[in-house]
């Protein structure tokens, strides 16, 4: 019997097109898993790093993000925010939001204070929890950004003491008229200042590095078999 390879180019084409495209995917998901992995090393570092003191000079939200960060200064509680749909431990809640005037100064940082329970019953009524008066000293983890969740509709413009899904830094700044640094601090520590109200029992990043690490090895199988697909079938139908 003899055995002979036949050439076909729709086939050819198909598994060329394949291979490409499980190979560029294969490729991307490794470049997502290294900027995971990238990230990774920048939250350690910033972990082991000591707080950096904030000021009133204006920062880069990248190159704070993610450190350990100290400010001190006063809250302005006229201008606290709820952040809805953040749930805790199977708990609906809010994370409040407030900004934090750096001391001798007229800018101000956004600070996540802690995770505060809703009230079920009367869902428009807010949680009770104290605000410290005069000058503190907090420190947290410097974020780009409060977190996002997904909004129906329009979003309604901000307000003091308002209920909404999702407030960033820009928005804040329009709607108070206050200088703000670009990025938001997620304070850590007891909330005992709060009455014991507030939970910072924040949520670890969720990086997914082996999630990428994982569909990468699916695209380059892909493209492995459609090569040995391409291979065996042709060989197969070569055969006299």
């Amino acid at each position: 019997m003899r055995i002979r390879f036949r050439f076909r180019w729709i086939p050819f084409v198909a598994t060329v097109l394949l291979v490409a495209l499980g190979v560029s995917l294969g490729q991307w998901q490794d470049r997502r898993a290294a900027q995971k992995m990238a990230l990774e090393a920048k939250l350690a570092a910033g972990n082991a790093a000591a707080p950096l003191a904030l000021g009133a000079r204006a920062l880069a939200p990248e190159a704070v993000e993610l450190r350990r960060v100290a400010v001190t200064g006063q809250f302005v509680p006229g201008w606290a925010l709820y952040l809805d749909n953040r749930p805790y431990q199977g708990r609906a809640g809010f994370y409040l939001l407030m900004p934090f005037r750096i001391e001798g100064s007229n800018m101000h940082v956004l600070v996540e204070r802690g995770w505060l329970p809703r009230n079920t019953a009367q869902r428009e009524r807010l949680p009770d929890y104290t605000t410290p008066a005069g000058t503190v000293t907090i420190q947290g983890i410097a974020r780009l950004n409060a977190g996002h969740v997904m909004q129906l509709g329009s979003a309604p413009p901000l307000r003091p003491n308002a209920i909404v899904q999702n407030a960033d830094v820009a928005q804040v700044s329009a709607a108070s008229g206050l200088a703000l640094q670009g990025f938001v601090i997620e304070q850590t520590g007891a909330g005992a200042e709060a009455g014991g109200a507030l939970v910072r029992d924040w949520p670890a990043p969720a990086l997914g590095v082996e999630k990428h690490r994982g569909y990468a090895f699916q695209w380059y199988a892909l493209a492995l078999m459609a090569l040995l697909f391409f291979v065996f079938t042709g060989f197969r139908r070569g055969t006299n």
